[in-house]
């Protein structure tokens, strides 16, 4: 008896695993068409001031109008942006938990940190931020060449402070040392604001950070940017001149984007796409990127993520070297 009714009991559990299923089915579709309900957050990998959080800040009021919702920005710093990397790698893949990506998300899994950049789904990308290299308003050194000088005359004297170590700016420090053979010490801080406060205070010799979290304390006589390390001079600095151009071919950059944990649902990622294009599009997204000296720039999830790939492929090289 029990054999002869065990098909039948099969029977019966296989409908209602189908039933189960179709419902999940229909229970993810409804929430899909319903997302966002609730309130959303960023995770911004830095401590609060940087060019990092400026970008997420920025992003996430001109989000909150077109989604309806409001969006939080939680500052998880540590490990040169692997602590709050790791904080959005586990959480739910719900389009509810976002996070700033920034270009160290390539970088810090070949520096041992337990990062990788396919634990991510890009939403977009959102500005680019050239580098600079900067002195404490007092400085004896009065141009770049003056500090080369010093760090090639005094190996692993001159201090430069940066957002991290393995940070990008982490990185320009140790392209400075390879391209003129000098030799600076790098000084790590969890984020770009702390590193810059460091040089203002006079605890470090210089520092290297975005443009937009040095511009305003160079206007205001707290710090002399020497260079700009990038391929083009930057709009908030029109005096300062590229490295390149004063002889010391260096040029590097970071760049944002934004980005959830992997395995959001497609539908999350279209609204949350057409979101961050929408913001970065905006005229007060655009004029507070601009004036801090960075550049709005949008990639669409699709090219975003080919883009980080790609990103990823080069740094690989890089670090290995």
């Amino acid at each position: 008896m029990k054999f002869r009714n065990r098909p039948a009991a099969l029977l019966v559990a296989g409908f209602a695993v189908t039933a189960l299923v179709a419902c999940s089915s229909d229970d993810g579709d409804a929430a899909a068409a319903s997302y966002p309900d609730g309130d959303l957050r960023i995770i911004v990998p830095y401590d609060a001031g940087g060019a990092s959080d400026l970008s997420a800040r920025t992003l996430a009021s001109e989000m909150e109008e077109s989604l309806g919702v409001s969006i939080i920005v939680e500052n998880r710093s540590g490990g040169a942006g692997s602590v709050g990397l790791a904080a959005l790698a586990e959480a739910e893949p719900d389009g509810y938990t976002l996070g700033y990506m920034p270009v160290e998300v390539v970088m810090l899994g070949q520096q041992g940190y337990d990062t990788d950049h396919t634990d991510y789904d890009y939403l977009g990308q959102i500005v680019s931020v050239p580098a600079t290299i900067a002195v404490p308003a007092d400085s004896p050194y009065e141009t770049l060449q003056d500090l080369v000088d010093a760090a090639t005359e005094n190996p692993d004297t001159i201090t430069v402070s940066n957002s991290g170590a393995g940070s990008i700016w982490h990185a320009a420090t140790t392209l400075l040392n390879e391209e003129t053979g000098a030799q600076f010490r790098p000084v790590p801080f969890d984020g770009g604001a702390p590193a810059v406060s460091a040089a203002i205070g006079g605890q470090v010799d210089a520092v290297v950070a975005g443009v937009s979290e040095t511009s305003q304390a160079h206007a205001d006589g707290q710090l002399r940017v020497l260079a700009i390390l990038a391929e083009e001079p930057a709009d908030a600095l029109p005096e300062v001149e590229t490295a390149t151009d004063q002889g010391i071919d260096v040029a590097i950059g970071g760049w944002g984007m934004l980005g959830a944990p992997a395995g959001l649902p497609d539908e999350v990622v279209e609204v949350l796409g057409d979101a961050v294009e929408e913001a970065v599009a905006s005229d007060a997204y655009t004029e507070v990127i601009e004036s801090a000296g960075n550049i709005p720039q949008w990639r669409n999830p699709a090219d975003a993520t080919e883009f980080v790939n790609a990103e990823a492929d080069i740094f690989a090289t890089l670090l290995a070297e």
